[in-house]
């Protein structure tokens, strides 16, 4: 379905899960693909935290390869609560999930090639959340906002979208009964649920959607469930 021969595409926390999947399904499609993760990876290892390691990683991807196609920013932040999050946990996350996406499209801006696109991976937790876990969620909810102001002022440049994912299982577990159900297409998702949009969202068949967000949840987050609805009760 997609063609990407003689693409660039980066994609940050590409070393496992959704990352890992993105990354795959770019190779598949002919796209030279530049990872930077915490995790042992074959292109660069660091910490998105830091400033240094971000103008490091964008020096080598304009040094060895002088252009950025595709800019996917994936690299998941860290989850703490209200009750055991530190000052220095919610800054980390806010650093790894908006900071950086910042600074790196900022760096790569003046090298994307003709007919760019980035792609920002939120989460629907930029509109609902669980307990405890304010700073994951003020990260996800930062990009999506993130997104529509870059798509605004790389106008020309870039293409600019986010994808929310919903609950996607990484070791694609098949689920039955209340996990399934509670999801309108009766399934909980895996990654290439997401890294198939990613793809999409950096095709020429989506060269009129910038500055946009796509839950891809399975309609989790649009299904009302009460006590008793899909298999769910209320214990308290």
């Amino acid at each position: 379905m997609f063609d990407f021969k003689n693409k660039i595409a980066v994609v940050t926390g590409g070393a496992r899960g959704i990352g890992k999947c993105i990354r795959e399904e770019f190779e598949k499609a002919g796209a030279t693909v530049l990872v930077i993760d915490l995790l042992p990876n074959d292109y660069f290892v660091g910490d998105l935290a830091e400033k240094a390691v971000l103008e490091a990683f964008a020096a080598k991807i304009i040094a060895e390869y002088g252009r950025v196609d595709y800019l996917i920013h994936n690299a998941a932040p860290l989850s703490r609560g209200i009750e055991n999050g530190s000052y220095e946990d919610f800054e980390n996350a806010l650093r790894v999930g908006v900071t950086a996406p910042f600074y790196l499209t900022k760096l790569l801006a003046p090298y994307f090639g003709k007919d760019a696109a980035i792609v920002n991976i939120s989460s629907s937790r930029d509109r609902m959340s669980q307990p405890q876990t304010e700073s994951y969620t003020a990260a996800k909810g930062g990009i999506s906002a993130l997104t529509h102001a870059l798509a605004v002022s790389l106008a020309g440049k870039a293409r600019v979208n986010s994808v929310s994912p919903g609950w996607i299982d990484n070791a694609y577990t098949v689920y039955d009964g209340a996990d399934a159900v509670q999801q309108p297409v009766g399934r909980v998702g895996n990654p290439p649920d997401i890294a198939n949009t990613v793809l999409f969202l950096c095709s020429d068949m989506a060269g009129f959607i910038t500055g946009e967000n796509i839950c891809v949840d399975g309609g989790m987050t649009r299904q009302m469930i009460y006590h008793g609805d899909c298999g769910w009760r209320l214990e308290t």
